[in-house]
């Protein structure tokens, strides 16, 4: 092989042929034979000659010039020479290459050669985007591993954590590379290790390749030379660039095909484009070919416009080899500014120092010192691989080229040459990236390709040592964003030297650095490469110099006068920054930190970091004073120093101090984490309301899960450790001073406060401790192990409310580096949440809110993990605490815990760490203490502006504080340290335990003139005589120093300044003997106004004697305070008593002081003696009467809140009782009875209450009442199939389904038979219609009066609220219910139930009732009403008859031949009574067994609808002659005169007929309201031509023996008694009658086969004429039912048939049951049945004597339909999945965007698509209306979700499959696998046939027929 290659460098290095050799590839000449003269030339040894033929023939062929030539000049102008235009010169062109690879062979011959010797070790599949591909965690080595559906379909995931995911840039199958995956997860293929039974490549079959190829790309190249231009500065050459790679299409496919071939192809390509000498001797332009010069001129056009240079050869290319150990970076420290390798611009540069001079927007450059620019602007080029990477960055990256280029990467050696070739481009490849119009796009390709290189450890590791990597990433990423820097304004705007990155930019709006940070944190995730980054410091430096970019990003300033005009949406860039350039790489490096071994690493980033933070200090002029109202969220250097300042306490074993800087350090760099935590609060105090809500949206963004890790909790660890480090004092203090409260906390009862509005103080105060709160018990990264952590995170999580799965794994903030999408220890997850919380699984309620299945804490959690501090700190919105408190307060209830409103729980936490133990001091200073009792004070004294809150969270701190106590004190002490510790006029210590008991009697404070205590008589008062007294009992001394002189005034900001300056002078070793000065009551800011007077208070408590006393007040009782133990002495052997765990303040109370007995016998002694003490109740204040009218108005003003509160939840809860009651549809217990069916008989006239106007009342001709009413057009009866399995979805090609077995099909093809044969108007009678688009009617039983209806549809109208229905439709909701509904159906004046005078059994015989039944239906207009006389009920009953027919389609309605007769009308009227009614059927669940009124029937309105329909109906009489009636009743004398008239159609034989039609036709056809006599006598007419039916089906069924025999056995018992109820002789009748006909003969073989040889019983013949029977008795019982209000009887399904006759009157009463029951029992013929029957039976003959075949056909009716069903689902919703989302669909044959199948009938369409759109509709809408007459179900496959289509809305109704943790996965998100909930499914199929989507379903839409 190397040979060859060596001889075909030599043939084109050679010197040019003579042009004479070959003659001019013309199309005439035969390129097999060519190819095959070349091939054999080139096999000899000596292949010179063959070389040269070879390489003139591709110079012509291959010709760069002719297609771009004919391209530049317009596609139009045909080319010279290959005639017919470019395209075709390309075409010859490809066909040469193919016909020369394959050496004289076929094509597909040769490729199918080359793939035999492909050793597939990889499957390296490439894909784009949108593609759906699956990610295995537990086969994974790199988070990024990803396999093709096939590969994972053929592995062995069971039990694996995997999912399925669309892949949003691309990516590649990694099947077969162990470096990305475990070889226990590869597919069947590539699990061989292949190589070694593959046979070697034979030589000559790639020879000819590796002579053509060169060429072939060279060309290629070519062509992206010629056609590429530099776009003008401002036109985008977007479309120049197109259409260049639109003519290149078919080349790079052609590659792409090649490199499809397998390996051994792909080992010729890369020798191809790696190989440097050919592409020297083609590409440098040297020879004499004109087009190779200007080519070349080109390229280095291009190169230069790029910004590029090209070094002349004797340049050495910057890879220069690394010294071992330390890289090429020199580290600096000037500003943190250093340049690497000269990363900038040294065009216009400036210095530093220069920048002042700067406007404020001006671009700001950092200055560079070293000048050697070859990482930035140096590239040479010298292999094709090279130029072709350059040129597909050139261009944007072609998605072809990409896929080519990435095809490639199998194999081996191509993969590290193009590796490096990448990273060589890396800088080019920002620059384009910049400036790319199209930057989305171009990112997601970059990452396309970059993730597939440096996933892989080992090449990235390669890669790092040989071609400096990290260098290149590091700078390119300085480079990128310092195009964007502005100054600084934080802090010293004037004199800032900080630049930080614009959010405002494209750059970072736009996310457009994410490709090279996400390959930096790609390649921060391999041990190798991040430790070679930790190591070299000068990267280190560069990268602090980075980070700092974002420190101070985005600053707020808050507006203190107007609202700000324009909300800046910046902040989203500015988090998505930090989180990603910054946390995430951060985190990559702390993975890395993890053993001891690697302390050096923590060093090095913490020494520059400090370097860092001292340069920004510098650069903002920070001194001690942060500048007020400002904030910035974005400390990324605090956060970096703080993580592995924690990293090494817990995981590295170092000493914290060794890595501490000075206090000094310390005291700055808490400075601004605590001005975020005071913003926060200022925030949620509504005072930067003046921002607009992006100032929310930043402090919820602060705390939320994905970012709380990265920022909070590094903020609250970084303020823990320097509490720790500091002077306690100095840290209380500046925390109140921060938050803006310091004046507040002043014992007078009245301040001023300078920097604080009044009513912000509560709210800011109440932040200010919880903040505190927070600060001391939050044990993150203070000593929690992991696990401890994800539990804490999980029931904080689950406390605030139950979570799914899925939510859960979001909101637990990740250890990130959500790269990885892997969770540290998911295992460890699940075990933790399954220790913390139960699973519930989904609820299914019949209101059908679809639920998923959740998590809930269990009750131990509750009992005692709630963590009220961690909720606090983790929740997004406020209202969260709240939910989690109130949920806290139900399970106390409920386990019967504690009765009342408890307080937030105090919680043991877990040990500090011994290296933070210095925080515990802050609970043991006297600021802190003085806070507390000032506080505790002030609530006792109800001084303002205190909430409960703030008294928990001071109980809280004080508790903690007892806890927390140092040194267990003696009692002894106290008497030494008598005078001496006295002086102080606060505390004595500062030990919480022993100051608890201290008593502080007279305070001095600085109050406003108008304050009460100004006016104090005298010190002296009878509460503090006792106190004082029990206090000189102990120690005489303190009393004589009482003089007010002791208590000075002292400033606690003087003193925070004091002791600031005190640290900065001193050197940190003396910093242990501070001397604590004096310290005071009053904290005053220096500058307060002066109108304040100094008073003199008299308190006399100490803290625990406020403690006693707030007990007494928050019970309400004196003494209510009784120390526990007293009664049991047990008490303080073992404290842990369950009972204080859960309770209120009094029980809070309770606790602290037995803890404060616990710790020291002196405490316990002082808590008896002031219990003994009775104490009287402290003296009421007396208060001015302006502050008592600022009291009340609070007071007032919070009462009325509070009532308001009330009321609103009054309110809810009544309406929400309400909904229940109202709403539920399915459940019939509590639906609202109907007053239409309960009505009493005895009543005479029915009452109707109009639910609008409140009156009650009956209907009336000129003022009729109507009920609200649903019509809609259904399908559903259609759907019916006559066998029970329910279809299946398709899931593979040949499982189809076909409608014709269903009921509208039969139904169809049985009406257009009869149409062939008989008179069109007769045809219209035989049948019912309404199978399919049928209107079904349907009320939630709420009358109205139609005046008022139509009044509220005006004021619907004018009501411009967005409803979710149209108005215009005539749609509503019922006033009172809420119920959808679209029309008013009137009622019929008169009773509902008709009267006894109808209901008598009269004694008449039937002949007399068939007579008068006869002349009821002749008499027009029998109707109490006239038609005539127009009354508003008649005008009524005509509208509501239009809205019928508007329901449906119209080819629902017209079935006859000649359109618009009024037979159609006749026919579909009838039909929609009949629709109705077999609708009731299959909601009764297809039989009558149950009895009484189903749910179907209280939401039924047959009775009114009956009397519309008969009102229309008798509008069109029947002509009396063809009344089928006649031919029921009476015998006919005149039988031929049918015959005799040939040319006109027959009537259809009243065999034929249907007879539940017949029976509808009967009864709308009489004067209603019908007399029950009517009915059974129409019924029992009836029953006998049913009767008669099913004996001549059955004849027909069975075989020609069965029918002789039964004709004999039956002439013998024809003169028994009874005869005519006898089925036996009335089927040997029938048979013997229609055997004059030809209906049985002609029955060939096939027709036997047909028959199945059943050998009839007369069991089963009775059966068989049972069933035929039964569906008709079961419509006209429901009819019956409806009509005269009687009760339907339960029976057992056997019995069915004999309860139904009796209940209809077709039983003789004397009937006995003893003997089995025989159904011809109850014929009552009308006339005598032998003659009637020959009659009928005449009329079919007749038929049959042309048409037997049909005859036959239209007797055997099957009218045995199953329950309509949707189609069965599979279990797996990966089944559907794979079958459908690559389906092409078969109208457009493309694969759809949005594919869907629909669930009736399992037609599968496209969701929106465009393609498939027919007159302005869509395929999904037109579906709909052709299957389910506007009603359509269907599955989106991509999403999984099923979307209900109801006419012109829409709505999204769920998903029916849900994962293991019972949840959706809408869209397809997460991908986990997915199984059908069958109880869902079965609840989508209730609301479908029952018709109730538009009830049960919410969120409707219109969907404008787009869908």
């Amino acid at each position: 092989m190397a040979a060859a290659a060596a001889a075909a460098a030599a043939a084109v290095g050679g010197p040019q042929p003579p042009q004479a050799e070959l003659p001019a590839p013309g199309p005439g000449l035969d390129k097999a034979a060519t190819a095959a003269h070349l091939k054999a030339a080139l096999s000899r040894p000596d292949n010179r000659a063959g070389a040269e033929e070879l390489q003139a023939l591709l110079e012509r062929v291959l010709s760069a010039e002719r297609p771009l030539a004919a391209a530049a000049d317009g596609e139009e102008a045909a080319a010279a020479g290959g005639g017919g235009g470019a395209g075709a010169a390309e075409e010859e062109a490809l066909e040469w290459c193919k016909c020369l690879l394959a050496g004289g062979g076929g094509y597909d011959e040769f490729c199918a050669a080359v793939r035999a010797y492909d050793p597939a070790a990889l499957c390296g599949l490439v894909w784009t985007a949108n593609f759906v591909a699956y990610r295995c965690r537990t086969c994974g080595i790199s988070p990024c591993m990803s396999l093709c559906a096939e590969c994972f379909h053929q592995g062995d995931h069971t039990g694996h954590d995997f999912n399925m995911f669309r892949s949003q840039a691309g990516g590649a199958c990694d099947c077969g590379d162990s470096n990305v995956m475990r070889e226990s997860g590869f597919c069947k293929r590539h699990q061989i290790k292949s190589s070694s039974n593959i046979p070697c490549v034979p030589k000559d079959l790639l020879m000819m390749s590796e002579f053509v190829l060169p060429r072939f790309i060279f060309c290629l190249i070519q062509y992206l030379r010629e056609g590429y231009n530099e776009p003008a500065a401002d036109v985008p050459s977007e479309k120049d660039l197109n259409k260049v790679l639109q003519l290149l299409e078919p080349q790079i496919s052609f590659l792409e095909d090649l490199t499809k071939m397998g390996g051994a192809m792909r080992s010729v390509l890369t020798q191809v484009l790696t190989n440097q000498q050919n592409y020297k001797d083609l590409t440098s332009g040297l020879g004499e070919n004109a087009c190779a010069k200007k080519s070349h001129e080109k390229y280095l056009i291009a190169l230069k416009s790029s910004g590029l240079t090209y070094p002349e050869d004797k340049l050495v290319y910057g890879i220069q080899e690394p010294s071992a150990g330390t890289s090429t970076l020199a580290v600096q420290g000037f500003s943190g500014a250093t340049g690497t390798l000269g990363q900038l611009d040294s065009s216009d540069e400036e210095d530093q120092d220069g920048s002042q001079g700067l406007g404020k927007r001006k671009r700001v450059k950092l200055s560079s010192s070293t000048k050697d620019q070859s990482i930035m602007d140096v590239l040479k080029h010298k292999s094709f691989l090279e130029e072709l990477l350059f040129w597909t960055i050139k261009y944007e990256f072609p998605q072809k080229m990409v896929t080519f280029l990435l095809n490639m990467l199998p194999d081996q050696e191509y993969k590290v040459a193009f590796t490096k070739t990448f990273v060589q481009h890396y800088a080019f490849i920002m620059k384009t990236l910049k400036k790319s119009h199209e930057s989305d796009t171009m990112s997601n390709r970059i990452v396309h390709i970059s993730v597939q290189l440096f996933s892989n450890e080992e090449l990235a590791r390669q890669v790092t040592e040989e071609c400096q990597l990290l260098d290149i990433m590091v700078t390119v990423l300085l480079y990128m964003m310092e195009s964007c820097l502005i100054k600084s304004e934080l802090q010293d705007e004037e004199n800032s030297l900080h630049v930080v990155v614009n959010c405002g930019e494209a750059l970072l709006k736009n996310n457009t650095y994410w490709p090279l940070v996400s390959d930096f944190i790609n390649i921060l995730s391999h041990q190798s490469v991040a430790k070679r980054f930790l190591e070299d410091h000068g990267l280190l430096v560069t990268w602090m110099n980075f980070v700092s970019f974002f420190q101070g990003m985005n600053l707020n300033k808050r507006e203190l006068n107007e609202h700000v005009e324009f909300e800046s949406q910046t902040y989203y860039a500015a988090f998505a920054a930090e989180l990603e350039a910054c946390a995430q790489p951060m985190w990559g490096l702390l993975s890395h930190c993890k053993v001891r071994e690697t302390q050096e690493y923590t060093r090095n980033v913490v020494r520059y970091c400090l370097e860092a933070l001292q340069d920004w200090f510098d650069a903002i002029n920070f001194v001690d004073e942060p500048a007020p109202n400002q904030v910035t969220f974005h400390l990324p250097l605090h956060r970096y120093y703080a993580m592995f300042l924690s990293k090494a306490v817990k995981c590295q074993e170092l000493d914290l101090d060794s890595v501490l800087p000075d206090q000094e350090m310390l005291m700055k760099l808490m400075i601004h984490p605590l001005q975020i935590q005071a913003s926060l609060a200022e925030i949620h105090s509504n005072m930067w309301v003046r921002n607009g809500l992006q100032i929310k949206g930043q402090a919820m963004t602060y705390v939320q899960s994905h970012f709380c890790n990265s920022m909070i909790d590094p903020d609250i660890y970084l303020l823990q450790v320097c509490a720790s480090r500091l002077d306690p004092d100095y840290f209380i203090s500046s925390v109140f001073e921060r938050f803006k409260v310091v004046d507040l906390l002043t014992m007078a009862s009245q301040h001023q406060n300078t920097v604080l509005d009044a009513e912000h103080e509560r709210s800011m105060l109440e932040g200010a401790l919880t903040f505190l709160v927070i600060l001391l018990s939050l044990r993150l990264h203070l000593g929690m192990s992991d696990d401890e952590i994800l539990r804490a995170e999980m029931v904080a999580q689950l406390c605030m409310n139950d979570r799914t799965h899925s939510s859960l794994l979001d909101l637990i903030p990740e250890n990130p580096n959500p790269k990885s999408g892997i969770i540290p220890g998911s295992y460890s997850f699940e075990s933790v949440l399954s220790a913390v919380a139960d699973f519930k699984a989904p609820v299914f309620e019949p209101g059908g809110s679809m639920q998923q299945g959740m998590y809930t804490p269990k009750a131990e959690v509750w009992d005692q993990e709630f963590d009220p501090v961690m909720v606090i700190l983790r929740t997004v919105y406020r209202r969260d605490v709240q939910s989690a408190m109130d949920r806290y307060t139900a399970f106390l209830k409920q386990s019967g815990k504690f009765p009342g409103n408890p307080w937030p729980p105090y919680k043991k936490r877990t040990p500090l760490h011994p290296s933070y133990k210095g925080l515990m001091r802050l609970l043991h200073c006297k600021t802190l203490h003085i806070v507390l009792f000032t506080l505790l004070y002030k609530i006792l004294m109800d001084h303002q502006n205190l909430s409960e809150h703030v008294l928990c969270m001071v109980l809280y701190l004080i508790e903690l504080g007892l806890e927390n106590s140092t040194e267990e004190e003696s009692d002894e002490e106290v008497s030494v340290c008598g005078p001496e510790r006295c002086h102080d006029s606060w505390f004595p210590g500062s030990n919480l335990v022993s100051n608890m008991r201290h008593f502080i009697n007279y305070v001095r404070v600085r109050v406003p003139e108008t304050a009460p205590e100004v006016k104090r008589d005298s010190p002296a008062s009878t509460s503090s005589d006792s106190l004082s007294s029990l206090q000189s009992s102990r120690r005489p001394k303190v009393l004589q120093r009482e003089n007010s002189g002791t208590a000075q005034v002292f400033s606690l900001v003087a003193e925070r300044r004091k002791k600031f300056q005190e640290i900065i002078n001193r050197s940190s070793s003396e910093a242990n003997q501070v001397v604590r000065p004096k310290t005071s009551s009053k904290w005053s800011a220096p500058g307060s106004a002066p109108q304040l007077t100094t008073a003199i208070l008299e308190i006399k408590e100490s803290i625990l004697s406020l403690l006693i006393k707030l007990h007494h007040k928050l019970s309400g009782k004196q003494n209510s305070y009784y120390p526990p133990w007293l009664d049991d002495i047990e008490i303080l052997i073992q404290p842990e008593i369950p009972k204080y765990n859960h309770g209120d303040g009094i029980t809070a109370v309770e606790r602290i002081l037995l803890k404060a007995a616990l710790q020291s016998r002196m405490n316990k002694r002082i808590i008896e003696e002031i219990c003994r003490k009775v104490t009287p109740p402290v003296p009421p204040k007396k208060i001015t009467a302006a502050e008592k009218k600022t009291l009340d108005k609070e007071e007032r003003r919070q009462k009325a809140r509070e009532r308001q509160q009330k009321l609103l939840a009054e309110f809810a809860s009544r309406q929400k009782s309400f909904m229940e009651t109202a709403m539920d549809v399915d459940s019939p217990e509590n639906d609202i009875p109907m007053e239409i069916t309960t009505a009493e008989p005895q009543v005479s006239e029915a009452v109707y209450d109009c639910v609008i106007c409140g009156q009650s009342g009956p209907s009336s001709e000129d003022r009729p009442t109507g009920l609200v009413v649903l019509l809609q057009a259904s399908s559903v009866l259609g759907q019916c199939r006559d066998n029970i399995e329910p279809k299946k979805l398709p899931i593979t090609e040949e499982e189809q389904i076909y409608p014709w077995d269903t009921c509208a099909a039969v139904h169809d093809v049985r009406l257009s038979l009869l149409q062939r044969y008989f008179k069109d108007s007769s045809c219209l009678l035989a049948v019912s219609i309404g199978w399919e688009g049928g209107v079904y009617v349907q009320t939630c039983g709420h009358t109205l009066h139609i005046d008022c209806h139509k009044s509220y549809m005006e004021s619907l109208r004018n009501d411009q609220v967005l409803q979710g229905f149209s108005v215009d439709k005539g749609e509503f909701t019922c006033p009172l219910c809420r119920q959808f509904a679209n029309s008013v159906l009137p009622c019929y004046p008169g009773s509902n139930v008709e009267s006894n005078l109808w209901q008598r059994p009269s004694n008449k015989s039937i002949q007399d009732l068939i007579k008068e039944v006869e002349e009821l239906q002749g008499r027009p207009g029998a109707f109490p009403v006239s038609i005539s006389s127009e009354t508003n009920l008649s005008k009524e009953m005509e509208s509501v008859m239009k809205d019928i027919k508007n329901t449906t389609q119209k080819k629902y309605r017209d079935y006859s031949k000649t359109p618009g007769s009024p037979d159609n009308d006749f026919l579909f009227m009838y039909s929609v009574a009949r629709t109705n009614l077999e609708l009731e059927l299959i909601h009764r669940g297809g039989n009558l067994c149950s009895g009484g009124a189903s749910t179907a029937g209280k939401r039924s309105c047959l009775n009114q609808l009956f009397h519309v329909l008969a009102l229309h109906m008798r509008l069109y009489s029947i002509d009396s002659e063809y009344n089928p009636w006649r031919k029921l009743t009476q015998l006919v004398e005149e039988v031929n005169s049918q015959q005799g008239n040939e040319e006109q159609q027959p009537e259809v034989p009243i065999l034929y007929h249907d007879v539940t039609s017949l029976l509808l036709i009967q009864i709308l056809m009489m004067p209603q309201p019908l007399r029950k006599d009517h009915f059974t006598c129409i019924v029992k007419v009836l029953f006998t031509l049913l009767y008669t039916q099913a004996l001549v089906a059955l004849s027909v069924k069975c075989s020609e023996e069965d029918r002789s025999a039964w004709k004999h056995t039956g002439a013998l018992k024809k003169n028994t008694c009874d005869t005519e109820k006898s089925y036996e002789v009335l089927l040997s009748f029938v048979i013997s009658e229609l055997s004059k006909g030809k209906l049985y003969h002609e029955e060939g073989t096939q027709e036997s086969a047909m028959v199945s040889p059943i050998s009839w019983s007369p069991e089963s013949m009775e059966k068989y004429l049972q069933d035929f029977c039964l569906p008709f008795l079961r419509i006209t019982s429901l009819l019956q039912h409806h009509l005269f209000g009687e009760d339907l009887p339960s029976c057992q399904e056997e019995e069915e048939f004999s309860v139904l006759s009796s209940c209809l009157g077709l039983l003789p009463t004397f009937y006995q049951t003893e003997h089995p029951f025989i159904s011809a029992s109850c014929l009552d013929w009308p006339v005598p049945a032998f003659d009637i029957i020959s009659q009928w039976c005449f009329e079919i003959n007749s038929f049959t004597e042309r048409h037997a075949e049909q005859g036959k056909a239209l007797l055997i009716q099957e009218a045995r339909w199953k329950l309509p069903h949707l189609l069965q689902l599979p279990e797996n919703y990966n089944t559907i999945f794979q079958y459908y989302h690559r389906k092409t669909c078969s109208v457009c044959t493309k694969v759809p965007k949005d594919p869907a199948v629909c669930l009736v009938c399992g037609t599968f369409v496209c969701l929106k698509g465009l393609c498939c759109k027919q007159q302005s509709y869509c395929e999904c809408v037109l579906h709909s209306q052709n299957c389910g007459a506007g009603t359509g179900i269907f599955l989106l496959i991509n999403a999984s979700v099923i979307i209900i289509i109801r006419g012109h809305r829409f709505c999204l109704w769920g998903s029916v499959y849900l994962d293991a943790h019972g949840e959706e996965d809408r869209d397809l998100r997460r991908g986990k696998p997915l199984y059908i909930c069958k109880e869902r499914y079965k609840v989508l199929e209730q609301q479908w046939i029952s018709h109730t989507f538009d009830h049960i379903n919410k969120r409707w839409g219109p969907h404008y027929n787009g869908l």
